[in-house]
């Protein structure tokens, strides 16, 4: 899936993914999220972006959790 709104430059945040023309991080729509607000709450803290953008870098997170691959080891003490 191609994504409109979520770019990574490696000259912003390291990488980070971000939502395009911003410096605002993926991770950071998903902290304030988790903090109770609401994507109506972030697109107004920061009115540049587009609500559209916020909904789809919570698509972008879930895309790459869906990716995730857990291995599980046991270790000797």
């Amino acid at each position: 899936m191609e994504f409109q709104y979520i770019v990574s430059d490696p000259e912003i945040l390291s990488g980070k993914p971000i939502i395009k023309g911003s410096h605002i991080s993926v991770q950071l729509i998903l902290e304030w999220l988790a903090s109770g607000a609401s994507i109506k709450d972030i697109v107004e803290e920061f009115p540049h972006l587009p609500y559209e953008g916020v909904q789809e870098a919570v698509l972008y997170a879930s895309r790459w959790m869906e990716n995730e691959i857990i291995i599980e080891t046991k270790v000797r003490a």
